[in-house]
């Protein structure tokens, strides 16, 4: 005949569960929170604050060390040491690791040009859309980058190559209003947004591979021929 535990025992054995669950509790929501991460997303604004970027831009075997410099960033300039939105920018340019898209009108600031050239000296693949004519003028970084090593291809057509984008490993968008220079970063006032979604993602990575493809310099032509029979 099968016997019923007594009351005290049945008691005893659901506090000691009890009290196992409500162990585990934090472990399980750490746990759920970890594999629903939300997505990225974050606003900057500029005109940005005007902040020391050393820290971000430099390689770790040639960044001084805190206790050398007397600063907790390494570095002994003048600049406010905090976070701003170019800083914030920054992070999340240098946060790719496989690949970076960009697809820019004009591009001539010196920190995100040096960011540029770190993640392609670290081996990140950097491919870069700009317009024929912003990419000339003095100032650009487009030059430095394609003495870097970097690919970059360009319109030459009338109309401007207006988009402000990049792509981070094919995950994150950052986009907005901001041209990539000084003036834009210190000025004006600007918007970028930064996201983790797949399907705009998707959007502008397309975008971003046709125009790669339409500005091919194979299909370029400087010096049309001219029309026979006239």
């Amino acid at each position: 005949m099968r016997r019923w535990p007594l009351p005290w025992q049945a008691a005893a054995a659901a506090a000691v569960g009890l009290a196992l669950a409500v162990e585990a509790l934090p472990s399980v929501l750490r746990w759920l929170r970890g594999g629903r991460r939300r997505p990225r997303r974050e606003v900057l604004f500029f005109p940005s604050q005007v902040t020391c970027t050393e820290a971000l831009l430099q390689a770790p075997d040639t960044r001084p060390s805190p206790a050398a410099s007397g600063s907790p960033s390494g570095c002994q300039c003048s600049l406010p040491h905090g976070e701003s939105s170019l800083s914030r920018l920054l992070r999340a340019l240098l946060a790719a690791r496989a690949s970076l898209e960009l697809c820019l009108f004009a591009f001539s600031s010196p920190q995100l040009g040096r960011a540029v050239q770190l993640l392609h000296q670290r081996g990140v693949r950097v491919r870069v859309v700009t317009d024929c004519d912003y990419m000339a003028l003095n100032g650009s970084q487009i030059g430095l980058l394609r003495k870097a090593g970097i690919q970059v291809r360009h319109d030459q057509d009338l109309g401007y190559m207006h988009h402000k984008f990049a792509i981070v490993d094919k995950k994150v968008l950052i986009t907005g209003s901001l041209n990539w220079t000084t003036q834009a970063i210190q000025n004006n006032r600007e918007n970028v947004l930064i996201m983790e979604d797949d399907e705009y993602v998707r959007l502008f990575l397309e975008e971003f591979e046709r125009i790669w493809e339409e500005f091919n310099p194979t299909k370029y032509t400087f010096f049309p021929q001219e029309k026979r029979g006239h």
